[in-house]
């Protein structure tokens, strides 16, 4: 049973070689010319304000809960929309029901002032 799975765990094993001998491949072979300017924190091209280690708002959390909620629900839109010839008048009705629970759910996070950003 498991002689089914050798070419599996050979490439695997290949792959993961293959990724270590490049890095290290890297690290001996590649230019070290380190720099002040080199060694600075990037951030898109800004200075650094802070520390990395301060804390966010637990607004900023639940807006990215939002967004990821809201944006995922949108997957399930695609595949309906695919079918929605051969799902008929139930594929119709059922999907309005979710959109409906949808814009529900987003107006109830509207109307609690999870989008604002005093």
């Amino acid at each position: 049973m498991l002689d089914n799975y050798i070419p599996i765990f050979l490439m695997i094993a290949v792959g993961v070689l293959f990724g270590i001998i490049m890095v290290k491949l890297n690290e001996w072979l590649g230019p070290k010319r380190p720099s002040e300017e080199k060694l600075t924190t990037y951030e898109s091209g800004m200075e650094p304000v802070r520390t990395a280690r301060e804390r966010f708002s637990v607004k900023f959390y639940l807006v990215a809960v939002l967004f990821i909620l809201f944006d995922i629900e949108v997957v399930f839109l695609y595949p309906w929309a695919v079918s929605f010839k051969s799902l008929g008048w139930l594929g119709f009705v059922t999907m309005t029901v979710f959109v409906v629970i949808l814009f529900l759910g987003f107006v109830y996070v509207w109307r609690k002032g999870a989008l604002e950003w005093d």
